[in-house]
């Protein structure tokens, strides 16, 4: 009974979150996100003669790197602060995930405070991308095979 009552006391006294201010600064924040990284891929394709396929790799690479040295410098929490999902989304999530942990653990020394603790995160993430991506190519190798789809 008194938890029933406590509970409906908190429901009232709660601030209401801001949802459709979240919204927004996530859209924007992860857009900005994207422009850059578009940008990017312009570049490669302008001055390094990439096509629009083979640009994806190098512009992958160096939004990751951009996302762990705004991590280092300590801006892209505040960017994670202002822009919440948005910037945890797109790809730079990675490379923050990757770079917070290591700073986190960096006291405990380099090889098991910073090479242990680096893909705690991330290596979940870098192992399921690691095997859907095999599922998939093995699915796509089987039906390529027996001339469901051609390739």
């Amino acid at each position: 009974m008194q938890q029933e009552k406590y509970a409906q006391i908190e429901k009232e006294l709660s601030p209401k979150p801001p949802i459709l201010k979240n919204v927004i600064r996530a859209f924007l924040t992860g857009g900005l996100i994207c422009l850059v990284g578009q940008f990017i891929a312009l570049f490669y394709i302008t001055y390094f003669d990439f096509t629009e396929r083979t640009a994806s790799n190098p512009t992958v690479a160096t939004m990751i790197f951009i996302a762990m040295l705004l991590t280092g410098f300590g801006l892209y929490k505040k960017i994670s602060q202002f822009g919440g999902a948005g910037a945890a989304v797109p790809i730079t999530g990675f490379g923050n995930a990757v770079v917070s942990a290591a700073i986190e653990h960096k006291s405990e020394g380099y090889v098991l405070g910073v090479g242990g603790n680096m893909f705690k995160l991330a290596g979940s993430v870098i192992l399921f991308g690691v095997f859907s991506a095999f599922v998939v190519a093995l699915i796509k190798t089987i039906l390529v095979k027996f001339g469901v789809v051609s390739w």
